[in-house]
């Protein structure tokens, strides 16, 4: 600090974490003692902060870290894209069949059936990446996946097919997962806690767009559906490709019937079947301009 530095009033009079580790680093060999663990300052001991008593820190860091990194990088709100990690690109769907047993024929037939949904998301994320919709100097309807493959992969391939960025909020699961090759960088995170990542998903959300997908992608729908029913949550669109499928796999109608949900609970749910459709529901429930 300078001479002058001191003398105002606004510098800051304590060290900078950076800086104090530096002094650390510096005086490293002078003793022996410098060289035991619990002499390392706590925010650079990586052992220590794994302890399960560090759990709530570790979940305060995975809270902070993708929402700075987010406010930094100007992003006002996303579109989010759920759906199954399965769903092969077309190019994927041609090499399964072509190497499709006689024996897993069907099976890779009805996975290359889905691949128009894979083509739809793509869609949706490259309208509204050039669309563009900029609000009060942040970025808004950023795509935002889960940074893996299938749907979510689609979804950031339409965004770099229109030059913009988009998010991936990848998962530390037991077998391999790795982003898509599509996700930005530099908005590419990694979640230790599921419950983190599916919070990060709806915080900057604007519309949430549910293509078909498993166990996964039940989970953040319901979420989504059980957070706005209860007004937990404001209300945003919440697209359902493939009537056919969520209504062979959800039976949405009999919930109400049974009157475990209200009849208008249904409403939350908005039914389409293309990227078109579903960016003009969205642009209609935000009046916006780009169409």
């Amino acid at each position: 600090m300078t001479e002058e530095e001191e003398k105002q009033l606004t510098h800051r009079r304590f060290y900078k974490a950076e800086q104090d580790a530096e002094f650390v680093d510096a005086r490293a060999d002078r003793s022996p003692q410098t060289h035991n663990p619990s002499y390392r300052l706590a925010y650079r001991d990586a052992d220590f902060l794994l302890r399960d008593e560090l759990r709530p820190v570790r979940f305060q860091l995975e809270l902070l870290k993708t929402e700075m990194l987010l406010d930094e990088a100007g992003i006002g709100s996303t579109l989010v894209c759920y759906g199954s990690a399965r769903i092969p690109s077309p190019e994927a769907a041609e090499a399964l069949l072509a190497k499709a047993t006689p024996e897993g024929r069907a099976a890779a037939e009805r996975l290359a059936a889905r691949t128009e949904y894979y083509n739809q998301a793509r869609a949706l994320a490259r309208i509204a990446s050039e669309c563009a919709v900029v609000e009060k100097g942040q970025r808004q309807f950023v795509i935002c996946s889960g940074g893996g493959p299938g749907i979510m992969e689609a979804a950031n391939r339409g965004a770099a097919d229109a030059g913009a960025e988009s998010i991936g909020l990848n998962i530390v699961l037991p077998h391999e997962q790795v982003p898509n090759p599509f996700v930005t960088p530099r908005l590419s995170f990694q979640f230790h806690y599921f419950a983190l990542r599916k919070m990060h998903f709806l915080l900057r959300a604007r519309a949430v767009a549910v293509f078909p997908g498993g166990f996964g992608t039940l989970d953040e729908l319901m979420e989504t559906l059980t957070l706005i029913q209860t007004g937990k949550m404001r209300r945003i669109p919440i697209l359902l490709f493939g009537r056919e499928f969520w209504n062979k796999v959800l039976d949405f109608a009999a919930l109400a019937e049974e009157e475990v949900v209200g009849a208008a609970d249904l409403e939350l749910i908005t039914w389409v079947e293309t990227a078109e459709e579903a960016w003009a529901e969205i642009t209609r429930f935000y009046n916006l301009d780009c169409g």
